[in-house]
């Protein structure tokens, strides 16, 4: 078990969206707001010795949220650069553990993130979450990890990573990231989201 105040938090939400399209994913709005701020949302109330961001062009605010603010400039490195960027920034508060989420996640909870607290066990420890099938973020990695998350390149060295460590399962509709429009309507069915609900309604009335 870890406490939050020992655990720095890094939010992974830089990126090309490439199969989004033009817009930013991360600006679509998903139940009034955007789909960037549902996760910080969730977890503004876990006590994090810190709180870091990185980001590319999106244009939310995330320091009026809390968070230091890292800007990733060679997005085309992948996710890895941002990991890298993120973690190395986080350990400059040499925590105990580094809790890493993805901000095209919005269904996260606080309640999922204080189980993975939960199960961490010292410093070799990688928690990461589970819908049942495979592993996913968020996940926890303590101190001992730091230097092996500095490493990954691509998405296998990851995978091995995380393959070695616990899982905590959760239900796999909290899970879902948002990689294309069809992830974001599918999403606002599941949870009826009002704004669909509404267009239908006014589009009844125009007919």
């Amino acid at each position: 078990m870890i406490d939050a105040d020992n655990v720095v938090l890094v939010l992974l939400a830089a990126g090309r969206s490439v199969r989004f399209g033009e817009a930013n994913k991360l600006e679509a709005e998903f139940l009034g707001k955007p789909v960037g701020f549902h996760v910080t949302t969730a977890l503004e109330s876990i006590p994090f010795a810190d709180r870091i961001v990185v980001t590319d062009g999106c244009q939310l605010d995330f320091g009026s949220r809390g968070y230091r603010v890292i800007h990733n400039d060679s997005i085309d490195k992948g996710m890895s650069h941002s990991l890298h960027l993120g973690v190395r920034e986080a350990m400059t508060a040499s925590p105990q553990a580094i809790l890493v989420a993805l901000a095209d996640m919005p269904r996260v909870t606080a309640a999922h993130i204080y189980r993975l607290f939960d199960a961490f066990d010292g410093p070799d420890s990688v928690v990461v979450s589970s819908n049942g099938e495979h592993p996913t973020p968020p996940g926890v990695f303590g101190s001992g990890r730091f230097d092996e998350l500095l490493k990954l390149e691509g998405d296998e060295g990851g995978r091995k990573l995380v393959a070695g460590g616990r899982h905590v399962v959760t239900a796999p509709a909290e899970l879902i990231d948002i990689d294309t429009p069809e992830d974001l309507e599918r999403l606002r069915q599941l949870v009826h989201a009002p704004e669909r609900t509404i267009t239908r309604a006014v589009a009844r009335q125009s007919d």
